[in-house]
């Protein structure tokens, strides 16, 4: 605990989900208008009283939608990032302790996964199944898991020689118990600040794929559909566009000082 109070990213990053939460809870219950309604009669309005960040080229008020999109895009980005973060973990963790052909078979396939680019094979999941949340979540999932297994496997392999698990076996534990009970608590955190960082380069991805219209569909209010609907008015109503690249940046910010601050409050002292 003491590292964590002495801990200002943290305590900046954990302040700033807290209002990063607030609002995307806020954006459940409430708007200032109707994210979905049209108003013909009040397009690319700039921000004022009545529409704080302005009307975009449906009239659809900008603030509500970046409100209710950010509901959208945190859950996409936390299922996309835990799911696979789950998998890669258990994947990794037998693939250290068991070793042998078990290892070396998922390491093959790691590595295979491993020398394409990870925006690129995103891309072609996404393309050959077709656009569309569910889609997104099993494209992340085929693909996200290869580097927390990495991660976790490393550390099971320092991790399975030490005395408490040579003294876990000798007292006649089985392996599930080992790797769930001894193995596990001891090699994760590696794989949570890594997960902080992940939900970064996810909310990203999620975001580009929605911008190059492979993600979230439309009417959906989403931050990437609303960059992509904005930049051919980027000159004359910025504010489409700007407001929800500044809530990517935010919640960006706010996960990397999160993963920073428990980089350092879980490193060992040495």
């Amino acid at each position: 605990m003491s590292r964590f109070r002495s801990n200002p990213s943290l305590f900046v990053g954990l302040a700033m989900l807290v209002l990063l939460a607030g609002f995307v809870a806020l954006g459940q219950i409430w708007t200032p208008h109707d994210p979905f309604e049209v108003d013909y009669g009040n397009t690319l309005q700039p921000p004022s009283l009545a529409n704080w960040f302005g009307t975009d080229d449906l009239g659809r008020d900008v603030a509500s939608r970046v409100l209710a999109g950010g509901y959208v895009d945190l859950k996409v980005a936390l299922i996309c990032v835990v799911a696979p973060a789950l998998l890669g973990v258990m994947i990794g963790a037998i693939s250290g302790f068991i070793g042998g052909r078990v290892d070396t078979f998922i390491m093959r396939i790691t590595d295979i996964f491993w020398a394409f680019p990870f925006y690129v094979l995103v891309i072609a999941i996404v393309g050959v199944l077709g656009p569309g949340e569910a889609n997104l979540y099993l494209a992340f999932l085929l693909v996200n898991w290869i580097s927390f297994a990495r991660i976790v496997r490393g550390e099971v392999l320092v991790l399975r020689n030490l005395e408490f698990v040579q003294a876990a076996r000798s007292l006649g534990c089985t392996t599930p118990r080992i790797v769930t009970a001894h193995i596990l608590p001891n090699a994760v955190n590696p794989a949570i600040v890594y997960a902080m960082a992940d939900v970064v380069l996810t909310i990203l991805a999620v975001t580009s794929l929605s911008f190059l219209g492979l993600g979230i569909q439309p009417p959906t209010p989403e931050w990437g559909l609303m960059i992509s609907d904005g930049r051919q008015f980027l000159f004359d109503a910025w504010w489409i566009a700007t407001f929800p690249g500044f809530a990517i940046i935010y919640t960006g910010v706010t996960f990397a000082l999160i993963g920073e601050g428990l980089d350092t409050a879980l490193r060992p002292k040495g």
